[in-house]
């Protein structure tokens, strides 16, 4: 069995690439807004907590991108007779680049929206024993120099319910 704080990084992982479904939504936002943005294909979402310095110059990811990992687990023992009965805080930096300030700095929002918009679309039931109730947050970072030009960050966190026999 994998380790849990990997399961339910690849739980929120699969939730975006399957069916491309991350790239769908960005497109779909695009085109209602009248806007050019380059999606985020399934490829470029990994399971990975590389930082950006890390994932530019030692992996060779590609902008934009989503790394999705685990932060946190904690075993509360609400249910006694579980072995694991608690949560997992689990997280997607998004990183968006671009060569104008405005173009990242755009296109960030957009990607936040997607992946926001499929959390909300896939409350409740994760399958493993794992429950998204629907909370998350989102922290923007300002952009930095890096990636094409200029580099942008946005972090989104959510919590899962864990219950395991």
């Amino acid at each position: 069995m994998l380790p849990l704080t990997l399961l339910a990084a690849r739980k929120l992982a699969g939730l975006l690439t399957t069916n491309d479904l991350l790239a769908q939504t960005i497109t779909s936002l695009a085109q209602e807004a009248g806007i050019t943005i380059p999606v985020i294909s399934s490829d470029q979402v990994v399971v990975s907590s590389a930082a950006r310095e890390l994932g530019d110059r030692e992996i060779e990811f590609n902008y934009p991108r989503v790394c999705v990992y685990s932060s946190q687990m904690k075993n509360t023992q609400e249910e006694k007779f579980r072995s694991f009965s608690g949560g997992i805080v689990v997280a997607a930096d998004i990183w968006a680049s671009g060569n104008l300030l405005d173009d990242s700095d755009q296109w960030i929002h957009y990607y936040v929206e997607a992946l926001t918009a499929i959390l909300r679309a896939n409350r409740g039931d994760w399958g493993d024993g794992f429950l998204f109730s629907g909370i998350y947050d989102v922290q923007l970072q300002p952009p930095k120099i890096g990636g094409f030009g200029y580099v942008e960050l946005a972090r989104v966190t959510c919590g899962l319910n864990v219950s395991l026999v």
